[in-house]
């Protein structure tokens, strides 16, 4: 597999293929970057055109079946300009920029690979400005990340202070690529990914979870009994019309809501924490993002 950080000219080969690739499949290209699979598709990704490879990888798995290609660049396929960012006190930096000598803010190196979780998305950002909030007062020392995607939720959290993460999603090639992003940061001693269903982790108790997932995994995530030994919670990802059940879930629960970010009135992402000796009255705190 290619190692060597992507470009915003670099092509991006795409072969979309129907059916699952097994985890222990080796595709032995010397320019593969990873296979993405979701709803029972392949995303098969590579550096330069690999027709040969795809040819015997469908060869050997009779089940799979190939529907498209596309031939797009780095940059088109993360939706946006690749280059810093500053998203509230962070400076989120991809691999191929240097970082100034006289940056105040807080550096995460992020590459993304072909993962989405760059920044750009707006329940990223939402999630971000949750994470700093809640992690103001100091207090917050273990975090949950479930869905880590790049790992850069968790990132931000290990750089805010948090002292043990545990990064949790489903897709390997995330975890792979969160796995990466951790050691370019040098903070191996502090985050773990894991590569798991994230609903399956929720017994562990936290001071902070943070899942910027899809509704059907929300849904288990609030229902089960681990989520109320998180003291912090951060429900991101959601749709307006999957926020008004999120959000009627919650208030049977000793929650509190303590902020709610809206975006272009499609994305929600909610802020709370769970009933402690002194649960401050409820409000109605949304912002437009």
């Amino acid at each position: 597999m290619s190692s060597a950080p992507l470009t915003p000219e670099s092509p991006l080969h795409i072969y979309y293929l129907e059916g699952s690739i097994a985890k222990d499949e080796k595709i032995v290209n010397e320019n593969y970057l990873g296979t993405w699979e979701e709803d029972g598709s392949s995303f098969v990704f590579f550096r330069q055109q690999a027709s040969e490879s795809i040819q015997l990888l469908l060869e050997q798995n009779p089940h799979l079946q190939l529907i498209d290609t596309y031939e797009i660049t780095y940059e088109q396929w993360q939706g946006g300009k690749l280059e810093p960012i500053r998203l509230g006190g962070f400076l989120i930096v991809p691999p191929t920029f240097s970082i100034p000598s006289d940056e105040a803010s807080t550096v995460m190196v992020l590459d993304p690979g072909v993962v989405f979780g760059n920044g750009l998305h707006p329940t990223t950002r939402d999630c971000l400005k949750a994470i700093e909030i809640a992690c103001a007062g100091g207090k917050v020392e273990t975090m949950l990340d479930l869905g880590c995607g790049t790992g850069i939720l968790a990132l931000a959290a290990a750089k805010c202070g948090c002292k043990r993460v545990v990064a949790i999603d489903f897709n390997y090639l995330a975890c792979t690529t969160a796995r990466g992003n951790v050691l370019a940061n040098n903070l191996e001693d502090t985050i773990v990914v894991v590569n798991a269903q994230a609903e399956g982790f929720t017994a562990l108790a936290s001071d902070l979870l943070v899942a910027n997932i899809h509704y059907d995994i929300m849904k288990e995530i609030i229902r089960s009994p681990g989520f109320l030994r998180q003291k912090w919670f951060v429900l991101s990802g959601l749709l307006g019309s999957e926020a008004v059940k999120v959000e009627k879930h919650l208030s049977t629960l000793p929650v509190h809501i303590l902020q709610k970010w809206r975006h272009d009135g499609i994305w929600h992402t909610i802020l709370g924490i769970t009933a402690g000796p002194e649960l401050p009255p409820k409000t109605d705190n949304c912002q437009e993002s």
